[in-house]
């Protein structure tokens, strides 16, 4: 072999490894996100008349940003969940009521970010609307936070009730004045909702379900939730008056990551 030659065998060589080495990030950048099973679908596909209002696709949430994994405002749900959801729907619609909700499905990266978030003793943007009796200290020990969601498994949502005509929620400008979740309904943050007694997502024990300080039109609201959901198959959790699972759920132990976008459904 020529001097020549082996000096070109070794150039050859030294490209193929830096050619190698750039190609791998690329390679893992092209990984394809997950996408959701076949039986997940979009609410709206199943009952356009609910109304969505996706908090977690806007910075008006505990965290104060928009979330992880959340891409479109959209409510994704396993099929049968939606289904009783369009149930109740119907049945409310003949009371002059409208479901609404404010989240359905939720990616383990979304947790996953509020867990980085309660970890972060520092950041109370929030604070005086959704925890204003809370020490953030106490977010994983109280149970407002943990590192697994039934959210993520598809048949849980996070839901009110609307009287019709439904008006329309102004949106939050960052920054503005905070008021607590549990103060006077014309006080706190506008929402169409029903009067509950709180806020959506407020982290107070006002917000258990049956709480007994809740009580008059604020507990007979959250009573006609509670009745419609219950009788067709969903569960409370007792703590948050918005927070049911639908019964039995088709997905018990798995839980999903991928985002919240219609593309997540688009190869069905």
């Amino acid at each position: 072999m020529t001097r020549l030659s082996t000096a070109v065998r070794g150039l050859v060589t030294t490209l193929a490894t830096l050619l190698a080495v750039t190609a791998a990030p690329t390679a893992a950048q092209a990984k394809p996100e997950p996408t959701a099973p076949k039986d997940f679908v979009a609410l709206r596909h199943v009952d356009p008349t609910i109304v969505q209002e996706m908090r977690y696709f806007t910075p008006h949430n505990f965290v104060g940003e928009r979330i992880d994994g959340y891409r479109q405002p959209l409510c994704i749900l396993t099929r049968p969940a939606a289904e009783a959801l369009h149930k109740a729907q119907k049945r409310l619609l003949r009371q002059g009521y409208t479901l609404k909700v404010y989240d359905c499905y939720r990616p383990q990266r979304a947790v996953d970010h509020f867990v980085r978030w309660a970890e972060d003793l520092d950041d109370e943007a929030m604070k005086d609307e959704f925890y204003p009796n809370v020490d953030k200290t106490r977010l994983f020990v109280d149970g407002y936070i943990a590192e697994k969601s039934g959210h993520s498994r598809g048949s849980t949502m996070d839901l009110t009730i609307v009287r019709l005509p439904a008006k329309p929620t102004r949106p939050y400008v960052p920054g503005e004045p905070l008021v607590p979740c549990f103060a006077a309904q014309a006080e706190r943050f506008p929402d169409n909702s029903l009067d509950m007694g709180t806020g959506f997502d407020c982290f107070d024990t006002l917000s258990h379900t049956l709480d007994p300080r809740i009580q008059g039109e604020q507990r007979t609201n959250r009573l006609l939730l509670k009745s419609t959901l219950e009788a067709l198959g969903f569960v409370n959790l007792a703590e948050e008056w918005w927070h049911y699972t639908f019964k039995p759920e088709p997905y018990s132990d798995t839980y999903f990551d991928f985002p919240v976008s219609r593309k997540s459904l688009t190869r069905h």
